[in-house]
């Protein structure tokens, strides 16, 4: 592994700032110095700078690819959590250990999920993602995106009334005891104002 010319080293430090920005439309806040540092190794570990005819525009890719690959990392750790609440019997019945997942939803509509987040608002898709995949409490994602814990409040809820507006949408369906309560609830209250 060569180091790379100095010239592709001055690119990245004079874009390290705007590409950590462009990561945080993307990833968690926790995750974009790591994605950034794995940026720089990357392009470490080319053989050939050569071909590289825009230099800048090669490192915003290769961060985003990154940033992109931690996504679906993140969501397949999501995935296999959900699967490894299941049991299943000598006689080839399934049993499911929690609640949460009593009608565990198939890969099909765990894509449907994923899309249902993917339309949400930047902000309420940031703050969902942040509390419903990777746990964060809500003073945490009020702390990393300095707002309100109130407006976290309201983007949780905001994207568990889309999601299942969503899902419900499409015709799928929801696992009973997730978060259609909550979104009905939601309904109702927002009828009565």
């Amino acid at each position: 592994m060569q180091s790379p010319p100095k010239s592709m080293h001055h690119v990245f430090m004079a874009a390290r700032d705007t590409i950590a920005k462009m990561l945080s439309r993307l990833v968690p806040p926790k995750e974009i110095e790591d994605i950034v540092q794995e940026t720089y190794v990357k392009i470490c570990q080319l053989d050939n700078y050569a071909q590289i005819e825009q230099p800048t525009s090669f490192l915003f890719t290769t961060a985003r690819n990154l940033a992109y690959d931690h996504l679906k990392k993140a969501e397949t750790r999501l995935a296999d959590s959900a699967e490894s609440e299941l049991c299943f019997h000598s006689d080839g019945a399934l049993e499911l250990h929690d609640s949460t997942f009593q009608h565990a939803a198939s890969k099909e509509e765990f894509g449907y999920f994923c899309e249902a987040v993917r339309n949400l608002p930047l902000q309420c898709r940031r703050v969902f993602v942040l509390k419903k995949v990777y746990g964060y409490t809500q003073k945490e994602i009020a702390n990393e995106m300095k707002i309100s814990e109130s407006a976290v409040e309201k983007h949780i809820a905001t994207g568990i009334k889309r999601c299942t507006k969503y899902m419900l949408s499409i015709d799928t369906p929801i696992p009973q005891g997730s978060f259609t309560s909550t979104a009905t609830k939601l309904d109702r209250m927002e009828t009565n104002r």
